[in-house]
């Protein structure tokens, strides 16, 4: 009898085996790709693959890691570092598939198995960063440096590697190795929910208008697209969602007051409602986890923590940068704000000015002062202009060419492929471009990779970019005209974009835009200063029905306006920094309501009066979901990067090919090779001037 059920038992384990086996051949995420250059069979790719495709990903890298771990031969790079940096391909190959999915084609069954892999993805991480053989290879390799001829990158790279472990609980004792397991797994879940909750809340809200009297101040682009939107969600008359487009539209031009308190409310309160996706819990909890672990770690603050690997190094750098930029920019935002305040006194506003009043306003007032408004700057940024002229400028700095493939499968109809080109023919990239708001897509602009740059074996294997927007979408009778802000905007991300076509390194940990968080944005930042260049524009504004090219009269007025409120926008930025750096430099767990604290960390940019029932911190996704926690100081930081690289550029002509050739060659293909003070003093001959930013903005007074 027992051999009967065991012979069974071996029947079904051997047909499960088979089956299992079965269904791995034929899941595309697993199966070598017959598609142009390799690139993900999206059309083939469904969401049962995800789940079995990992768990064989996860086998596969354990396996690799053991290798590294059971080597008898001595550590030395090649056989723990680089063998290290090459393991997890395919895990790495599924990774920038699923988790950029989940960003801008996402759905419930998708945020379903993101909970499901989730945990096995952290618990697999920290599997190897807490593996004792691994990280004494590590050790051993990095105390006798020295006695390797390394070069620049290899030496970067197992610096990166073994701090990278250190800073991951390496070094911790076995109990405080399952607290750190225990935090990082809760942290990597709460991130994930914080996330969806914001998705969730922006997708619930419409603003349904049927009286058209309720449409007065806005211009026509916006009333067709709201027109649009209602028809796509079945409504009769118009519809404004929480979009970018649609939303900044309505508190821009409505004059129906109460409709834009209505609108910003909901955009403002999104995840703080006391409801099922309410964020405050999870921000008190993430800012309490990061704590303890940096505690864990040795650190005073999770701040501490941070800027150990960053341009700024500690606290006291970063605040002292943000105290000096307030102190720089506070008067010049107090007028600006008097000055929009007085301006709707004086157009009939009789209550106090709200902060649904501050777009409206401001924009009038601007309009009054320039002469110059989103509509009448639209015609000369047709989508497919800015598109052309954009790559137009890549090719005129870098030599760079793109070409049109529609055989590379895409995610979504919408998504446009492009293959880059270098100047003798090789291909640099595959660019994905997604411009166009959707419900499955977070609000936004951002630049990822589905595959990063790396060689090994010889072969150079070039990226796969992605860059996801959400412009303004065409309607039935108008191409996607954009504002001058979104054609900004395309320009920042671009500058992403570029960082990740040139990247020339040899290890994937550092290429790219793998680079220090403060330094990341110098390229994106770089690339907004064309915007207002008369010469850039007459390569592509044109308007869109008569062909004519942008006048210069506009265009210095474009220039005219460009630095219009810059001491009210700067406290802005101002206010994200420091709010970030509060939540970050606790050093005790947070006792107050999340709203004072929020309250206590900003009030001092605070201009307008406090609306309640909103809350910054609860949809500041790039801090509670993203990789800019007490980092977000580098928007500013690269700021004063991005206008003394400029500033060069311009003394040697703005297309200069000379100037161009050493941002590449020192900047854009170089990624974390070297530490960034070092490549940028390689471009500029000298440390760059925080005067340049100043400048710029306006913001030294005469």
């Amino acid at each position: 009898m027992k051999k009967n059920i065991l012979v069974v038992t071996l029947i079904i384990f051997s047909s499960l085996t088979i089956m299992a086996q079965k269904q791995n051949n034929e899941n595309p995420l697993l199966q070598k790709w017959n598609t142009p250059h390799n690139t993900p069979p999206f059309d083939k790719i469904k969401n049962e693959h995800y789940s079995p495709a990992f768990d064989v990903a996860f086998a596969e890298n354990k396996k690799e890691v053991d290798a590294i771990c059971n080597n008898r031969a001595r550590p030395d790079f090649e056989n723990t570092i680089e063998a290290l940096e090459q393991s997890g391909e395919l895990l790495n190959k599924i990774s920038g598939i699923f988790y950029n999915l989940m960003e801008c084609e996402s759905s419930d069954e998708l945020q379903n198995i993101a909970f499901e892999i989730m945990p096995k993805m952290t618990a697999h991480s920290n599997d190897i960063s807490l593996n004792p053989k691994l990280f004494e290879r590590i050790k051993i390799v990095y105390e006798n440096r020295d006695k390797e001829n390394l070069n620049t990158e290899q030496k970067q790279v197992l610096e990166k590697t073994y701090k990278g472990f250190v800073r991951s609980g390496a070094n911790l004792n076995d109990s405080d190795k399952e607290k750190y397991r225990e935090i990082s797994a809760e942290m990597s879940e709460l991130r994930l929910k914080f996330n969806q909750n914001i998705l969730k809340e922006t997708n619930e809200f419409v603003l349904h208008i049927t009286d058209k009297k309720d449409l007065a101040g806005l211009p026509q682009s916006a009333i067709e697209m709201a027109a649009e939107t209602a028809k796509d969600r079945k409504l009769k008359g118009w519809a404004f969602d929480l979009s970018a487009p649609s939303y900044m539209a309505f508190v821009k031009f409505a004059d129906n007051r109460e409709l834009r308190k209505e609108i910003f409310t909901a955009y403002n309160s999104r995840a703080f409602k006391n409801n099922e996706n309410d964020n405050r819990k999870i921000v008190l909890r993430i800012v309490e986890l990061r704590l303890e672990m940096a505690k864990l770690l040795g650190y005073e603050t999770y701040a501490h923590y941070v800027l150990e690997e960053r341009m700024a190094k500690d606290p006291k750098t970063v605040n002292d940068f943000l105290e000096n930029l307030y102190s720089a920019s506070i008067d010049f935002a107090k007028a600006d704000f008097n000055e929009v305040k007085e301006f709707a006194k004086k157009n009939g506003l009789k209550d106090e000015l709200q902060r649904w009043d501050w777009s409206y306003y401001s924009e009038k007032l601007k309009n009054e002062k320039f002469s110059i408004d989103d509509d009448l700057l639209r015609p000369y940024f047709k989508l497919e202009n800015v598109k052309h002229g954009i790559f137009s400028l890549s090719e005129k700095l870098y030599g760079i060419t793109f070409k049109n493939n529609k055989d590379i499968p895409v995610y979504n109809p919408e998504v446009e492929v492009y293959e880059v080109y270098d100047v003798d023919g090789s291909l640099l990239a595959v660019l994905y471009m997604d411009f166009f708001p959707r419900a499955t897509k977070r609000n936004g602009a951002w630049m990822t990779s589905f595959r990063g740059q790396y060689k090994k074996d010889g072969k150079d294997y070039r990226p796969f970019i992605q860059m996801v927007c959400n412009f303004t979408k065409p309607t039935s009778n108008k191409p996607s005209l954009l504002t001058f802000d979104e054609t900004t905007t395309f320009l920042h991300e671009f500058g992403h974009v570029l960082h990740g076509i040139l990247a020339n390194s040899t290890y994937s940990s550092i290429s790219g835009t793998s680079v220090y968080r403060d330094f990341v944005e110098l390229p994106s930042q770089f690339m907004e200063n064309y915007a207002t260049e008369k010469e850039f524009l007459d390569m592509f504004a044109q308007h869109y029905e008569t062909g004519e090219t942008i006048p210069m009269e506009l265009v210095n007025r474009i220039k005219d306006y460009n630095n219009f409120q810059a001491g009210y926008f700067t406290v802005r930025q101002l206010m994200f920094g420091m709010l970030d750096m509060k939540w970050h430099s606790v050093t005790s767990p947070v006792t107050t309501s999340l709203t004072e604290f929020e309250q206590n960390a900003i009030s001092k940019t605070e201009l307008l009066p406090v609306l309640e029932g909103t809350s910054v911190s609860v949809a500041f996704a790039h801090i509670f979901a993203g990789g800019y926690a007490a980092g977000y100081y580098g928007y500013k930081w690269a700021e004063v990067l991005d206008a003394d690289a400029f500033a060069f550029f311009k003394q040697n002509g703005i297309f200069d090919k000379k100037t161009a050739k050493s941002f590449r060659d020192n900047i854009l293909s170089k990624g974390g090779s070297e530490h960034p003070m070092d490549l940028y003093l390689k471009f500029r001959g000298q440390e760059p001037d925080i005067n340049a930013l100043l400048e710029r903005e306006g913001l030294i007074k005469k």
